[in-house]
């Protein structure tokens, strides 16, 4: 790996073999940690788009907490229920794109901000909505399985239909500000669980 001070080494007992040094070992542990953390990501929005409840939840550990604002605050578990409800009951087609995204490694945690573009098409007029926003999360890697621990959803633009006037009556959703108060600068991601819905 040029550039970085890196290399594999011939083990003196078994010069054929060879072994990484500490630092390349550290590197390729972090990146293989990225990886399965954008993977599971990934697993989210094809499980939500695909109603596959199995593949939803695998984004999740099983004590996992999601403030989805209107949508649903809880357990992951009536996540699950409430938004295949949502998108069974009045959309066609759902697509959740995950855009840029910024991961902070900490060990076994992970804190991360996934910007979202969300569009679907409707079983009856209006024929198509459109909302963005941001994901964030805290992951956890817990017996070697990274997943998300506690999520925030942060609902930052919709269209006319959602929004009619503009940012006012997003108030289903924790609020989005442009400083250092931002939910994205919490640490650890805390669910605030006076939230949770009745």
């Amino acid at each position: 790996m040029a550039g970085t001070g890196a290399y594999l080494a011939a083990r003196p007992d078994n010069p054929g073999e060879k072994t990484m040094d500490a630092q390349t070992a550290a590197l390729v542990r972090e990146m293989k940690d990225r990886q399965e953390i954008y993977d599971c990501l990934m697993r989210y929005s094809r499980g939500i788009d695909r109603l596959d409840r199995e593949l939803l939840l695998s984004a999740y550990h099983d004590d996992a907490i999601d403030d989805h604002g209107s949508t649903y605050i809880g357990d992951v578990q009536g996540f699950a229920d409430a938004a295949f409800a949502l998108h069974g009951t009045w959309q066609e087609f759902t697509q959740h794109h995950i855009t840029n995204h910024r991961c902070e490694l900490a060990g076994d945690v992970a804190h991360c901000e996934s910007y979202f573009l969300f569009r679907c098409i409707n079983k009856a007029a209006p024929w198509y909505n459109f909302s963005s926003g941001r994901y964030i999360d805290r992951f956890e890697k817990r017996n070697g399985r990274w997943a998300i621990a506690e999520r925030v959803c942060v609902v930052e633009a919709r269209d006319e239909i959602w929004g009619p006037d503009g940012n006012a009556g997003n108030t289903g959703y924790v609020p989005a500000t442009r400083d250092r108060s931002d939910v994205s600068y919490q640490r650890p991601l805390t669910v605030d669980r006076s939230r949770f819905t009745r």
